[in-house]
């Protein structure tokens, strides 16, 4: 993901490469973020000292591991600058850490950055919202082989849009009703999840009626579509007030 937001932010007219970060001990460290993008060469090294680039720059976009993303909003709450994260599996504690860094700067925290995938988040809420409680509701995932989380933070962003369309929040851990063998329980949301091959990710909806069914479903082909999504979405934040804002915020934004 970090090389599609540096060719991303480096063919968009809008927006200029500021600073490219890896962790500490990286090989890439000192490398040319464009070149190493499999683009030209943008004039910026890759550092891991993001304190030390963060006045030079008027959004960050954070895309690294679940464990240092609370460090990444404590900085930048401390610098003044917007930050949009795309991690997904964060802690509680990480939660509560950007809880308290959007107080004093603008922070969107995104399962998923495709455009698309925001609207089916929408269209799943108003689906459980409209139909009865006696359609089950059933998300089915897949991803690539090194996917580490499953289910997928989107597949639990779904579960929750599906849950908030009933009034009720998404209970964790969730039911993995792929993985087990007996009758289906009356309500909850199941999941079932794959992983294999090189699969960019699939995810599928379904509320299961009697004698019908609805499906509501979304493909990525391209891993390019999360960071152009990512990048239309932190040029949206760089000129919001503090906050903690939704890829809904930016997609349907309040009359």
């Amino acid at each position: 993901m970090g090389a599609e937001l540096v060719k991303a932010v480096c063919s968009h007219p809008g927006a200029t490469l500021a600073a490219a970060i890896a962790r500490s001990g990286s090989s890439v460290l000192g490398q040319d973020a464009g070149s190493l993008s499999g683009g030209r060469a943008a004039g910026v090294a890759i550092t891991a000292d993001l304190p030390a680039v963060l006045p030079s720059i008027d959004v960050v976009i954070d895309f690294s591991r679940a464990e240092v993303v609370a460090d990444t909003a404590e900085a930048c709450a401390r610098a003044g600058v917007p930050l949009l994260i795309g991690t997904t599996g964060l802690s509680a504690d990480t939660q509560q850490r950007i809880d308290a860094a959007s107080r004093k700067i603008p922070v969107l925290v995104a399962a998923n950055t495709s455009l698309a995938l925001n609207v089916l988040l929408e269209l799943v809420r108003r689906a459980a919202q409209a139909l009865p409680e006696t359609y089950d509701i059933e998300i089915f995932e897949a991803h690539h082989r090194h996917k580490v989380d499953a289910p997928s933070g989107t597949a639990l962003a779904l579960g929750d849009a599906a849950a908030a369309g009933r009034g009720e929040h998404l209970s964790r851990p969730v039911d993995l009703t792929g993985a087990r063998s007996g009758a289906r329980g009356k309500g909850g949301i199941g999941f079932s999840v794959a992983r294999g091959g090189d699969v960019v990710g699939e995810h599928d909806v379904r509320f299961l009626g009697s004698g019908e069914q609805l499906r509501l479903s979304h493909t990525a082909t391209d891993r390019a579509i999360f960071s152009r999504g990512a990048l239309a979405a932190a040029l949206w934040l760089s000129n919001r007030p503090a906050n903690r804002y939704q890829m809904a915020d930016f997609l349907f934004p309040k009359q």
